[in-house]
């Protein structure tokens, strides 16, 4: 009987140490490895914005006002050590993200983030729209992570907007930037 007490007790202890102990993560869309691309582009870039696509263009975004300047933070350091864009080249551009879907887990055992933004890269010379995509991307957290609910879903917004801005750069890499995407 003492054994069984002391075995639960124990336990209770142990839960309640391991939830102790687990602080939340912070907000952080930081892309640890970015590797330098293979294919740079003959442009500069001049600007960068990221916010959330008007209401028409959205699903479902769960995000509030310091959702988009974390994006563009993140989005920034990841561009500037993929070394995508060129310095001082005659074609500048400005590249436009929409945020449009910021679903985040309600509760679950694995908790899924989901994100959408479309990307747009517009030359500031001639007006041209030399790029556009919508991309999507999930950021996926298995229970064994953490037991806490609230860490493993921000983790997992975490996860989501990193993967959207490593699939943003993999596309972007591989696309022709010389014409536009709309003839006039």
């Amino acid at each position: 009987m003492v054994n069984k007490i002391f075995l639960k007790a124990a336990v209770l202890f142990a839960i309640i140490m391991a939830t102790g102990c687990t602080s939340i993560p912070p907000v952080d869309f930081t892309i640890q490895d970015v590797g330098v691309v293979d294919a740079r582009k003959n442009i500069e870039l001049k600007s960068l914005t990221v916010g959330f696509a008007p209401k028409a263009q959205q699903s479902k975004v769960e995000a509030n006002a310091t959702i988009p300047p974390l994006w563009k933070e993140s989005l920034t350091d990841a561009m500037n050590r993929s070394l995508i864009f060129k310095d001082d080249m005659p074609t500048k551009v400005n590249l436009s993200v929409r945020i449009t879907e910021f679903d985040i887990p309600a509760a679950g055992v694995a908790m899924t983030t989901k994100v959408s933004a479309i990307y747009e890269i517009v030359d500031r010379g001639t007006g041209d729209l030399l790029f556009t995509q919508k991309i999507s991307s999930e950021g996926v957290v298995p229970f064994d992570y953490a037991f806490m609910g609230v860490v493993r879903a921000v983790e997992s917004w975490n996860r989501a907007v990193r993967n959207n801005i490593a699939d943003f750069i993999n596309v972007l890499s591989d696309s022709d930037l010389s014409q536009p995407v709309f003839e006039r």
